[in-house]
């Protein structure tokens, strides 16, 4: 028994398998083993799937192409679509920045505007304020806005161009519009999904201008109410001194005639107003008030309703009394009043010397005329201090006080004489106590 050529298979030999190849004279053989067997039928089955394989691929290459680029081409159009999205946000973003520096432009003019017509009528107003003060209508800057009051405003760099504004305002306004969110925020490359942008500048600057608008308006309004106001105070100042100067038939001066001397170097040709609006209106109405106000005042204070011996004893009134010399009834041209030996006399108004010396019984005496007919006598004094043609005011003093003349004592001898004619000085020092508040 040979041990290389037997096998045992469960105890019993197996039987070997044995090829025989035979060409021509010669035969050849060749024993067939099992692992030879188990390689070639593995070879077979190798040999099988990668010819199915290979089959498989030519004939579905086509189709494996076709899906790899459709596949390709499908990404390559979502790219280009979200990159055209993303290009599209940029220029909404563009224009939106480029809409609202347009906007803050139009907001700016149109503050400059207002801010403009605001400045030209504060000058308009300071002469009219200022007239208003002299005629007692409001206190020292009390109606006057004040110089450093802050008037909001803004001022962006847009493009080289600065719009500048008068007022405290500008920084804040810069502040609000800079504060907050950006313009637009580009949404991210991950998602193109709307989303919902925030508060713009352009936003931001309309919902600011509107509120300093508005804040201008108030300004206005209350230019106007004050205007308004001082309009019909000086209407009815101006009625009150019109009033009292008719009861003593005191002729007003026209407008007009106010104005002459002032209007006699003036010229130019005609043209139309720069506009006609409510405000200058108010202001035209203002002028005239004032005007007429001023008028009426001038000859007010030009005539005597001051009391020229304030906190003084009235000795004797005017009108009828027993004369201290002849002790018969006469008349008492004036008023009396007890001053001691030499004290300063005063005028009662402005107005030109027209006698000033001995004058029989009123011993030393200054007539003062104080226009339209009226004039003031001061007598009895110990000297006079004036002269004929002087021009003297209520702060001057004329004399002092003396016992000259037909006189029991040192006192001052008061006239008010209207057309030559003596009239009670206490009327007018009444009517005068009604105008304390009208007439410096």
């Amino acid at each position: 028994m040979n041990s290389g050529h037997q096998h045992r298979v469960f105890g019993r030999r197996a039987q070997e398998h044995i090829l025989i190849l035979a060409t021509g004279d010669k035969v050849r053989h060749m024993t067939i083993r099992p692992w030879m067997a188990a390689l070639a039928f593995c070879f077979i089955g190798v040999f099988s799937i990668s010819y199915l394989l290979a089959t498989s691929y030519l004939v579905l290459r086509d189709d494996l192409i076709g899906a790899t680029m459709a596949r390709q081409a499908r990404m390559q159009h979502d790219y280009e679509d979200r990159i055209a999205a993303l290009r599209a946000q940029v220029d909404r973003i563009t224009s939106r920045q480029l809409l609202d520096q347009q906007v803050v432009e139009d907001k700016v003019d149109k503050l400059m505007e207002q801010q403009m017509a605001l400045t030209s009528r504060h000058g308009k107003l300071d002469n009219l304020l200022d007239r208003a003060e002299s005629s007692g209508l409001t206190e020292k800057d009390s109606a006057r806005p004040a110089p450093s009051s802050p008037v909001p405003s803004f001022a962006p760099d847009i493009k080289g161009k600065r719009a500048s504004l008068t007022g405290g305002g500008i920084e804040a306004i810069e502040k609000q519009l800079a504060s907050g969110a950006p313009a637009d925020a580009t949404p991210d490359n991950s998602t193109l999904a709307y989303v919902p942008a925030a508060e713009t500048v352009g936003d931001r600057a309309d919902r600011i201008f509107s509120k300093v608008t508005l804040s201008l308006k108030d300004v206005e309004q209350d230019q106007r109410n004050r205007i308004e106001q001082l309009t019909n105070d000086a209407g009815h100042a101006a009625n009150a001194i019109e009033s009292v100067l008719t009861r003593f038939k005191i002729p007003v001066p026209e407008e007009a005639a106010a104005r002459q001397e002032d209007e006699s170097a003036v010229g130019g040709p005609y043209l139309e107003p720069e506009s006609n609006d409510d405000f200058n209106n108010s202001l035209a109405a203002l002028d005239g008030a004032l005007t007429r106000l001023e008028t009426v005042r001038n000859t007010a204070e030009s005539l005597p309703f001051r009391n020229p011996a304030i906190g003084k004893e009235m000795t004797s009134p005017f009108g009828n009394r027993r004369d201290p010399f002849l002790g018969r009834l006469a008349l008492h041209s004036g008023i009396d009043f007890r001053f001691s030996p030499g004290e300063k006399i005063r005028p009662a108004a402005p107005g030109k010397v027209v006698s000033a010396g001995w004058t029989g019984g009123y011993g030393n005496m200054v007539e003062v005329d104080h226009g339209n007919g009226i004039s003031t006598r001061y007598g009895h004094m110990s000297e006079v201090l004036v002269k004929i043609g002087d021009t003297v005011d209520p702060n001057d003093v004329i004399g002092l006080a003396g016992s000259t003349g037909r006189s029991t004592g040192t006192h001052l001898h008061y006239e008010v004489r209207q057309n030559g004619q003596a009239i009670d000085p206490v009327y007018f020092m009444n009517a005068g106590l009604k105008l304390a508040t009208y007439i410096k």
